[in-house]
């Protein structure tokens, strides 16, 4: 199975898909996420911060949280190169 990588002129950004679960589950901020998310605060600052990927566990938990699909939270993930935003599909 061939590895999917970002597509030409989009721009890994895991602001989008933090943001869009947070107003999906009401959320406060990234303190009720990680604790939604049940991880330890630092992990979501990582993530934002571009320390740390999105790995597949995290992104399992997003998806059985959010009702998300996995799809989705991929898509939510990229950034168009042009300035707009990959929507999911």
């Amino acid at each position: 199975m061939p590895i999917r990588r970002i597509p030409t002129g989009a721009e890994y950004d895991p602001n989008r898909v933090l943001d869009a679960i947070i107003k999906k589950l009401s959320l406060k901020n990234d303190a009720a996420l990680s604790r939604v998310l049940e991880v330890a605060p630092p992990v979501i600052s990582k993530i934002r911060h571009n320390t740390l990927p999105i790995g597949a566990t995290i992104l399992l938990r997003m998806h059985e949280v959010s009702d998300y699909s996995i799809r989705e939270l991929r898509a939510l993930m990229v950034r168009d190169g042009a300035g707009k935003e990959a929507l999911p599909a």
